[in-house]
């Protein structure tokens, strides 16, 4: 009996009716609506966002290209004159000083900037990581962070001063006074030290983030070696630590590059070009000057170093990951 009820049973298993009403393409219409729908609603939420980056990002970047290859003071929208490439040759003639010194005082202040923030804070943070009450010291190095550049840049400028508190400790060391903000050599440096001390907390904070995250199995195994501290720094926590050395490089050193507010405040860009960099020269050339179409290419020529050196930062730092 058993046998006889088999046929039928597959038989209307694999009958026509039941294969038509159960068809993929039926089922792929059906997983298509909701899927459409979501998509739907799910653009509907993300409208908000997507509007304010075409307001704030998409228009003001097309506009600042327009500006790149034309002529405007910057009243009259009928007053653009296309210029074509003219304002980014201009930028490299013989008689501009966009190369040298401004681009060129721009990448070293960006450089010495990374430099500094990044050994200092390094070396304290593996200070902070051995010590008693952690928080407090994250919260002590983190207050230039929240402190606005203008009080940090006026501080720094009276402590530069001939009788200000770095002269006085030179000279308690009879060691002569120093025309800091004064002397063309050593104006730029100056500022650079600023940038370093009022950035480096940022720094702290994410790289005591990154050696938190190193398994302490690690440092056993080491020491069960016999490995010494200055060993263990440079075979385990320096190589382990290399993505938030990443992060902290190329945030410091875009953050150096469109570096603009502090120099304004402690030299504005004296004296002569010695500390004008590439954003005070813009600055100067929009709202000085009147010649929108040179600041926006400028600007372009700013955005085009940051994206190269960036790339260059990540290409350095996946190769000698993969090296190891």
């Amino acid at each position: 009996m058993v046998n006889a009820l088999a046929p039928e049973t597959t038989e209307r298993v694999h009958s026509p009716r039941h294969a038509g009403s159960t068809g993929p393409a039926v089922d792929g219409r059906r997983r298509t609506r909701p899927r459409r729908r979501q998509a739907v609603v799910a653009y509907l939420f993300l409208a908000p966002t997507l509007l304010f980056f075409a307001v704030f990002l998409i228009l003001p970047l097309g506009f600042a290209l327009l500006l790149s290859m034309s002529r405007w003071a910057g009243f009259d929208l009928g007053d653009i004159d296309p210029v074509g490439l003219d304002n980014f040759t201009d930028l490299f003639d013989d008689g501009s000083t966009f190369l040298t010194p401004i681009l060129t005082n721009t990448l070293l202040f960006a450089l010495g900037t990374v430099a500094l923030a990044l050994a200092g804070s390094v070396l304290v943070a593996n200070c902070i990581d051995k010590l008693r009450f952690q928080g407090l010291w994250r919260t002590l190095y983190f207050l230039p962070i929240v402190t606005t550049v203008v009080a940090i840049g006026n501080v720094w400028k009276y402590m530069y001063e001939p009788g200000g508190l770095v002269n006085g400790v030179l000279n308690a060391l009879g060691l002569g006074s120093v025309a800091f903000l004064q002397d063309p050599d050593t104006a730029l440096p100056s500022v650079v030290v600023v940038q370093a001390w009022a950035s480096v907390g940022t720094a702290i904070l994410i790289l005591t983030a990154g050696l938190k995250s190193i398994p302490e199995s690690y440092y056993e195994a080491a020491a069960l070696d016999g490995a010494g501290p200055v060993t263990v720094f440079w075979k385990i926590t320096l190589p382990l630590l290399r993505p938030s050395l990443l992060f902290v490089c190329i945030t410091q050193f875009i953050t150096g590059l469109q570096s603009f507010a502090l120099i304004i405040v402690m030299t504005k860009g004296g004296p002569g070009d010695a500390t004008n960099v590439a954003a005070l020269e813009m600055y100067r050339q929009a709202f000085s000057y009147g010649d929108w179409g040179t600041a926006s290419a400028a600007a372009f020529v700013l955005f085009l170093v940051v994206l190269v050196v960036t790339l260059v930062q990540l290409w350095i730092f996946r190769r000698k990951g993969e090296d190891t």
